[in-house]
């Protein structure tokens, strides 16, 4: 079948080694399949994940579709519905720094030894931790 006969799929992958081999590559084109690999860096990638993930909760969460063309259809009512009031997206947000201040390490003592969580100290009576040791 020739490439020109129909619409060709693009197929959005990441560079894994394996999906660089050639004789994959030309299998895939000859299928009518065009690779198309995102960047090393693609954190644009994460982003369009994200919303995927939030649009198809929307759509799909406690429904029990017949069959394909509800499921296009419920899809695209809730992005119609989302680009009607879009909904911004904030990096650094409230998730972001629940995470990180689940990152910060906790110095023990004088050591240098770490740990992830603060470990609770022992209650002392006032008067036991201003005591002073004499030796007699």
């Amino acid at each position: 079948m020739a490439l020109g006969s129909f619409a060709p799929v693009l197929l959005v992958w990441d560079n894994l080694a394996g999906h660089l081999t050639p004789d994959l590559v030309i299998w895939l084109i000859s299928k009518g399949v065009v690779p198309l690999y995102t960047p090393l860096g693609g954190s644009w990638l994460n982003m369009a994940e994200s919303v995927q993930r939030i649009i198809v909760r929307r759509a799909l969460l406690g429904q029990h579709p017949r069959d394909a063309g509800e499921i296009k259809a419920w899809l695209a009512a809730t992005v119609r519905g989302w680009n009607a009031d879009p909904t911004p997206f904030v990096w650094g947000g409230k998730r972001w720094q629940r995470r990180q201040r689940s990152r910060e390490r906790h110095r023990q003592g004088g050591s240098r030894c770490f740990t992830d969580r603060a470990i609770r100290r022992r209650w002392q009576p006032e008067e036991a931790s201003n005591r002073v040791c004499r030796a007699t």
